[in-house]
């Protein structure tokens, strides 16, 4: 068996011992992981799941009903656009996790009016909200896209970033601090790659479609992004950009992997989509350390320091640093993608 590079973010989830934590578009596949791993190994006050979709909303109610821990958990109708009603959910929340965005790249560029709605007015009004209901913590989930963004989707949320890092400074003497999380595409996540060519060979298809044979991507788990965001939601101090250091693979070997006997066509590339990813651009590479599993983007503020950071052996990233898929130092191969696909 070979082996996968495959890195593991738990963190000890005593720290939320009866808190409040709120989750934003929870009723996503990272959402719903994150409740299964909140209710299984946390003993939350309450874990409230915010989200517009009630549907989505009733169908994981029914999903979790039988867990042991089911009575902490609450669902509340509502949109990150609606700032009063952001005011009244987040009273007694310790902390955010903030995963509703618009994100689909092709769909954001035909309606930017509506991803800049949802991905910049929203995290305006979450970090204004949360601040006057006395929220601790916000973690936020970002994506590769923001760096460097070619797309209104990567560029929205570079904005939301931006927001979030800033606000670090608007909670005057309250304790409040935000952080952003930043990684690549999810494996097996809905809406990915991996089950829409699963759904094309199960649809007895003669070939794959690929946008360009040259692709690159970076990769991680459902569990691996949950859990590293919960690691950082312990560890953050306020202002920071975290990046998991995780795998690689090309688009075209993953189609291969996928369906071997199939033919693969490429189909061009779409509407606002890289030809590569990159999650730390050089400029930002100067603001960067990196730890054992993780880099870190610091910011430009005054209310920063890393000397929490140097104790847990922080290094500064070489001159010129830049961590891009198509350049990563880690590769997935088939066997281990085909490993990776056993474990999700």
């Amino acid at each position: 068996m070979s082996k996968i590079i495959i890195r593991s973010f738990e963190t000890d989830l005593g720290f939320l011992k009866d808190k409040t934590l709120f989750i934003t578009g929870g009723t996503g596949s990272f959402g719903k992981m994150l409740t299964q791993t909140l209710l299984d190994g946390a003993k939350l006050h309450r874990l409230i799941i915010f989200s517009r979709d009630e549907l989505k909303q009733y169908e994981m109610e029914q999903s979790f009903a039988g867990h042991p821990n089911f009575r902490c958990l609450r669902f509340f109708i509502g949109d990150v656009r609606d700032r009063n009603r952001l005011d009244m959910a987040l009273r007694g929340v310790d902390y955010v996790i903030h995963a509703a965005a618009l994100k689909h790249v092709p769909i954001a560029e035909y309606n930017p009016f509506e991803c800049i709605k949802t991905n910049v007015f929203g995290a305006q009004n979450l970090a204004e909200a949360a601040i006057n209901c006395g929220v601790k913590k916000i973690i936020a989930l970002s994506t590769d896209k923001a760096a460097s963004p070619l797309n209104l989707y990567g560029a929205s949320k570079l904005a939301s970033d931006k927001i979030f890092v800033a606000a670090n400074a608007l909670g005057g003497s309250q304790e409040f601090s935000c952080a952003v999380v930043r990684y690549g595409n999810v494996l097996g996540s809905r809406g990915s790659v991996v089950p829409f060519f699963k759904k094309l060979i199960a649809d007895g298809t003669d070939h794959l479609p690929v946008t360009d044979i040259r692709m690159t991507r970076f990769w991680i788990t459902l569990r691996q992004g949950v859990d590293f965001v919960l690691s950082n939601l312990n560890m953050m101090q306020g202002g920071e950009i975290y990046i998991p250091k995780i795998p690689s693979m090309k688009v075209f070997d993953m189609a291969r992997s996928l369906g071997p006997d199939l033919e693969i066509r490429e189909v061009g590339i779409r509407p606002g989509e890289k030809l590569h990813e990159q999650m730390i651009t050089r400029d930002d590479g100067r603001q960067t350390i990196a730890l054992k599993d993780r880099y870190i983007i610091t910011p430009q503020f005054n209310f920063w320091s890393d000397d929490y950071y140097l104790d847990q052996d922080a290094v500064k990233v070489p001159e010129d640093f830049d961590y891009a898929s198509d350049t990563n130092a880690e590769w997935l191969d088939d066997a281990q993608f085909r490993e990776l696909l056993e474990v999700i």
